[in-house]
């Protein structure tokens, strides 16, 4: 008997933008798709293949037109669910999230959500505080900072203390890592590794790279033109054949293109090496002639 909980739920989900007018897209066309309570899972796929719709779903952004949405407790097919409850819980981190900034001051911001929720001064101040803490910003630095004044990684952590000051359950995260420099991306990856085990946070990913998805997902989903075509953990979907991933727009992980190559020319490596680490013990072995 499996003993998890089931948090996300997604079956059969429909969805047109513009649905009954000449512009109407078809953006989803028949999406599955399951979480459990302590996951990070990855959505992946090509642009356009209806990812950030999917998880656009899942804190009442969109309603499903057909299908089933069941996010904790709330079916999102219920016209008297209470979206604004579900939004308390869970947290959705847009793509550039600099972009949901609009408070003069970093404090502000991140208390905006905390405010709305009715607290009182000093529990919104210990929000603010710990969550800003949370992503790596000194609460007594930053609080009284101008917003815009701060660097564009400053910025996204700013955007992420906003989410994480409500003490979400679940939280979705649309390209999380886009646009940030090296460092920038190991800091972000590290912090939501950290959330997630220290918080025991659910963490969705939407992702189109690869490489960064190894490194957080343990379970992985592949959208394509519409549709859930592939399912699995990093290593099981990309042990499929390079040329299977590259028809949903999928490559496989640098190190894998890397360890193949080797492989390829005589040098005795498993080919489907995940990680630099495993890369790394894979190759001392290979030297060392076990």
């Amino acid at each position: 008997m499996d003993t998890r909980e089931l948090v996300i739920e997604v079956r059969d989900l429909v969805y047109t933008h513009l649905r009954d007018t000449p512009f109407a897209v078809q953006a989803l066309k028949g999406v599955d798709m399951e979480v459990w309570r302590g996951e990070a899972v990855a959505v992946l796929g090509p642009t356009g293949s209806g990812k950030s719709t999917l998880v656009q779903h899942l804190n009442g952004l969109l309603r499903p037109q057909h299908g089933r949405v069941r996010v904790l407790d709330y079916d999102l097919s219920d016209p008297n669910v209470d979206v604004r409850a579900l939004r308390r819980r869970v947290g959705l981190v847009f793509q550039f999230p600099e972009a949901q900034l609009f408070e003069r001051y970093v404090g502000d911001d991140v208390a905006f959500g905390p405010r709305q929720l009715g607290l009182s001064r000093e529990e919104v101040r210990a929000r603010v505080r710990e969550a800003m803490e949370a992503v790596g910003l000194d609460f007594e630095g930053f609080k009284d900072r101008l917003t815009f004044t701060l660097s564009g990684g400053e910025q996204r952590r700013v955007a992420l203390a906003g989410v994480l000051a409500l003490r979400p359950e679940i939280l979705i995260l649309d390209e999380p890592l886009a646009g940030l420099d090296p460092a920038g991306r190991r800091r972000l990856i590290a912090l939501l590794r950290r959330l997630k085990g220290e918080r025991g946070l659910t963490l969705v990913l939407v992702s189109h790279d690869v490489d960064d998805v190894v490194l957080l997902a343990d379970r992985c989903f592949v959208v394509a033109d519409g549709r859930t075509v592939m399912a699995g953990t990093p290593r099981e979907l990309f042990s499929h054949p390079p040329a299977t991933l590259a028809e949903f727009g999928l490559r496989p992980p640098s190190i894998m293109t890397t360890m193949h190559a080797l492989a390829d020319r005589g040098i005795p490596v498993r080919r489907h090496c995940l990680t630099v680490d495993e890369a790394a013990d894979e190759l001392a072995r290979a030297l060392e002639g076990g």
